[in-house]
């Protein structure tokens, strides 16, 4: 069963910066696809960014394009997310999740592994 660890997580003020990771183990992590999502109090899990098997594509939700970036090391098992100019609006549970293909995907229901979430919280 593959299994899915996020770190990184915390307390950061706006406009501070928090770097993400999720190490996979299981499976075939380097043939698939990889995404972030986050989910705030009484709201739904919403995408934030997704990248490919290789790593050179990737897609970002309109709110963070500019100021996140998805990355991934196939040789650690490991996808990351840099998080920059973070705004309170960011904060959230984020959580990453595999997809069982190469490609990218956008809704809940396009990913089959989920780890167990890392919290931040940007506030002043």
């Amino acid at each position: 069963q593959v299994q899915l660890v996020e770190s990184g997580g915390g307390l950061v003020r706006p406009g501070g910066s928090l770097r993400l990771s999720c190490a996979a183990s299981g499976g075939t992590f380097s043939s698939k696809a990889m995404g972030w999502f986050r989910q705030a109090p009484g709201k739904e899990r919403e995408f934030v960014a997704a990248i490919n098997w290789r790593g050179d594509n990737t897609a970002y939700e309109d709110s963070v394009k500019g100021r996140f970036t998805i990355s991934r090391d196939n040789a650690k098992n490991t996808v990351y997310l840099q998080m920059n100019s973070l705004k309170p609006e960011d904060t959230a549970v984020y959580y990453c999740a595999a997809r069982a293909g190469y490609g990218l995907g956008f809704r809940n229901d396009e990913y089959h592994y989920w780890g167990q979430g890392t919290q931040v919280t940007v506030s002043s």
